[in-house]
C-alpha cells in the first residue's frame, strides 16, 4: 500500500492491529516520552495520542518500533528498494537478467520528485512554534524536541531539488535562550549534508534557506536517516521507498514538502550560534549543551488534522535501534561491496551503535604475511575507521573465519571465538588524539578521544575461564569479583578519581597479578568497574557499561604490559577501566512521579490496559 499521508499509514496499522489510540489527556512534558518507552519495550504497536494537554494536534510514536512493522508499511516497494541497490551493486547481473529487473525499472519512475502546482494540504493554515506539541522527553532536556525531523536544505551553488541534502538533524523547539516562536536550534557537525551547504552559504554572506519537514508518508522519514551515497537525493529515494513520488512545492523561496503534517521554514545566518541541549541521547546518556547553529523561523505550517510524529531516543534497545535494522536490511551486503574482503559487520547496538564495531573478513595467506595471524584484515579495519558513520567507532573487534562458522550479529558466540585467539602481546592496535562521536564523552574533550582495533586470528591460544581464579579473591582494594561471560571477570573498586590516581591503581592491581598470570591465562580480559552486580547482570549491561564509558588510550590497560617499538601489549589480561568519570555526561534516569503517573492508562479501564 502506498500511503499518500501520515494518517492513511496509521489507519492502515490500526485496521491490522498495529496501532493503538491513548484517548486520556497526556502532557507533553515526561508523560508522553515515558508511556512511548514502555509501550516500545513490551514490542507494543504503534501510538495514537488523541488528546495532548495545551495542544491542539494529535502526536504518533512507535511508529517504527519493530522492523516486522516497517516490513509491514513498505511491504509493496521493500523488495524493489533492494533490487536496485543490488543491480547498484552488480550492473553486469542486470545486464544479463534484464526481464527479471523490469518491476524495477518501473520503481524507479517514483524516483522523480513532482512538483505540486495545485494540491498542497500542508499549507492549509499557518501557525506558531508554540502551537506545535512542546515534547520534552527527558528530566534534564533543555526543552522540547522534534526527534523525527526531515531537515532539507540547498546548495547554493546548485540550487534545486535534485541537489538537496534531506537529513535528519536534531532540533530544539524551546528552552535554553531560543526567543520562542522565532527562533530553533539545529543540532549538526560541518561535515553532514546541511553542514556542507551553510559553509557555502557561510563563504558567500548569505543565509541559508531551511525548510523542516515533520511527518507526511513513512517514506520521508525513512529516506532522511537512510546513508545514501553522494550523488543520490533522499528525495528521490523517498519517493521509490513510498511507491509516490516526493511532493513539492516553493513558497517564499524555500522548498515545501506538500504532503508533511508540519513544515518549519527560517534561516540560518553565518556564524550565529546559541547553546543546545542538554538531550537524552542513543548513547544512554544526556549530550551536553555546546553551541549550535540558530535558525530565524519565517514561518510555520501544518495540514488539516495534522499529526506530529516523534521518538524518544535513550540507552539502546529503542526505536531507533528498528531504524538501523530496517537500513541494514534495505541495503544488504553494500558495505561490503565498498569494502573488500569484509564478509559482515555489526555495529552493537546495546553498546550505543557507534562506540563498538564486530567484523568478520578474509585472511588470504600471501607470501608477504605469517600464517595464522591478522594481516588482510588489519587493512580492512583501517577502511572500515575511514568509512561514514563507522569512522565513528571507538572499539573495532575483527576476525576471520574462512569456514564460516560465526556471525558479527551472534554477540555471545563471536566474543567466544574472538576471546579464544585474541594474543594479547600482539593484537591490539590504537589510535590516539583522534575524533570520536560528538555525543560520546568519554574522551578528553568535545569530539576528542582514540580508538583501537582488535585483530584476532589463528589457532586457539586459550580455553576460557568459567570460573574466577582464586588469585581474585584476595586483592586490595579490589573486591567482589564475578564472572561476566567465560573470560571476562569484573572487579569492583573506588570510584574514579583522577588519571594519576588510576597509574597507581593499575600499579597496585599489576602488582598484585604479576606472580599469577600464568592462572590467568584463560583470563582476556578484566573489567573494572563500579559495581559487579550490575555490570554482570546481562550481557548488554556490560557491553553498554563497558563501551559506552571507556577511552581507549587513557582506560585500558594490561596485567604486565610492555611497550617494544611504539607498538603496547600485556602478558596478562586486558583491562578496561569502565567506572564513571567526572568528565561523563549524566546517565539517562526515568523520573518516578511520571511513571506512577502514566500508571493509569495501563490499569483496568485505561487506554493501554490490554499492554499491562
Amino acid at each position: 500500500m502506498y500511503y499518500p499521508s501520515l494518517e492513511a499509514c496509521l489507519l492502515h496499522l490500526e485496521k491490522n492491529n498495529q496501532l493503538i489510540r491513548v484517548t486520556e489527556e497526556v502532557d507533553p512534558f515526561l508523560e508522553m516520552a515515558a508511556i512511548h518507552l514502555r509501550v516500545h519495550k513490551k514490542n507494543g504497536p504503534a501510538i495514537l495520542y488523541e488528546n495532548v494537554k495545551g495542544c491542539r494536534y494529535r502526536a504518533a510514536s512507535n511508529i517504527f518500533g519493530t522492523l516486522q512493522r516497517s516490513e509491514f508499511i513498505f511491504k509493496d516497494t521493500f523488495e524493489n528498494i533492494q533490487k536496485l541497490i543490488a543491480i547498484k551493486n552488480n550492473p553486469v547481473k542486470a545486464i544479463k537478467q534484464p526481464f527479471s529487473n523490469l518491476s524495477v525499472g518501473m520503481a524507479a519512475l517514483k524516483a522523480i520528485p513532482k512538483k505540486n502546482a495545485a494540491v498542497k494540504p500542508v499549507l492549509y493554515q499557518e501557525i506558531k512554534i508554540s502551537d506545535l506539541p512542546q515534547i520534552q522527553h527527558w528530566p534534564k532536556d533543555g526543552g522540547a524536541f522534534i526527534t523525527l525531523p526531515q531537515v532539507y536544505t540547498e546548495d547554493i551553488d546548485k540550487p534545486g531539488i535534485t541537489n538537496a541534502n534531506l537529513g535528519m538533524y536534531r532540533i530544539q523547539l524551546s528552552g535554553n535562550e531560543y526567543l520562542l516562536n522565532e527562533e530553533v536550534g539545529l543540532h549538526y557537525q560541518l561535515h553532514r549534508g546541511i553542514g556542507i551547504h551553510q559553509t557555502k552559504a557561510n563563504k558567500k554572506g548569505q543565509p541559508l534557506k531551511v525548510s523542516v519537514f515533520v511527518g507526511g508518508p513513512p517514506a520521508h522519514s525513512v529516506a532522511a536517516v537512510m546513508p545514501l551515497p553522494e550523488g543520490i537525493s533522499e528525495t528521490t529515494f523517498a519517493g521509490v521507498l513510498g511507491g509516490r513520488r516526493f511532493r513539492y512545492c516553493y513558497r517564499d523561496g524555500f522548498c515545501i514538502s506538500t504532503d508533511a503534517d508540519f513544515v518549519i521554514t527560517g534561516f540560518v545566518y553565518p556564524n550565529e550560534n546559541k547553546p543546545e541541549g542538554p538531550f537524552g541521547d542513543h548513547l544512554g546518556y544526556y549530550s551536553l549543551t555546546h553551541d549550535f547553529p540558530v535558525m530565524k523561523v519565517h514561518k510555520v505550517y501544518a495540514r488539516k488534522n495534522a499529526i506530529w510524529p516523534f521518538t524518544v531516543v535513550g540507552r539502546p534497545p529503542q526505536e531507533d535501534t528498528s531504524f538501523g535494522q530496517l537500513i541494514h536490511k534495505l541495503t544488504g551486503k553494500a558495505i561490503q561491496q565498498e569494502i573488500p574482503g569484509l564478509k559482515e559487520i555489526h555495529a552493537v547496538d546495546a553498546a550505543g551503535v557507534h562506540p563498538l564495531l564486530l567484523a568478520v573478513g578474509s585472511e588470504r595467506y600471501t607470501p608477504y604475511s605469517p600464517a595464522k595471524q591478522p594481516a588482510e584484515i588489519l587493512t580492512i579495519a583501517n577502511h572500515i575507521l575511514g568509512t561514514g558513520q563507522l569512522s565513528l567507532a571507538k572499539f573495532l573487534f575483527i576476525t576471520a573465519d574462512e569456514k564460516q562458522q560465526i556471525s558479527a550479529a551472534d554477540i555471545p558466540s563471536f566474543l567466544k571465538y574472538f576471546l579464544q585467539r585474541i594474543n594479547l602481546e600482539r593484537d591490539i592496535h590504537f589510535q590516539t588524539n583522534t575524533t570520536i562521536d560528538t555525543l560520546d564523552y568519554s574522551g578528553e574533550g568535545l569530539n576528542s578521544g582514540s580508538k583501537v582495533v582488535l585483530a584476532a586470528y589463528g589457532d586457539v591460544m586459550r580455553e576460557l575461564a568459567t570460573e574466577i581464579p582464586a588469585i581474585l579473591n584476595n586483592l586490595q582494594a579490589f573486591e567482589k569479583p564475578a564472572m561476566i561471560m567465560p573470560g571476562v571477570v569484573a572487579l569492583q573498586t573506588n570510584k574514579f578519581v583522577n588519571y594519576n590516581t588510576v597509574i597507581e591503581e593499575m600499579e597496585l592491581l599489576n602488582k598484585q597479578c604479576l606472580s599469577q598470570t600464568k592462572a590467568l591465562q584463560q583470563l582476556a580480559f578484566l573489567i573494572i568497574c563500579d559495581d559487579t552486580d550490575f555490570i554482570c547482570k546481562s550481557l548488554n549491561n556490560f557491553l553498554w557499561a563497558t563501551f559506552t564509558r571507556c577511552n581507549p588510550s587513557h582506560d585500558m590497560h594490561g596485567i604486565d604490559s610492555f611497550t617494544e617499538n611504539k607498538h603496547w601489549g600485556c602478558k596478562g589480561p586486558l583491562i578496561f577501566d569502565a567506572r564513571i568519570k567526572p568528565h561523563h555526561a549524566p546517565p539517562l534516569e526515568k523520573n518516578d512521579t511520571i511513571e506512577k503517573r502514566v500508571d493509569r492508562l495501563f490499569e483496568k479501564g485505561g487506554s493501554l490496559y490490554k499492554l499491562a
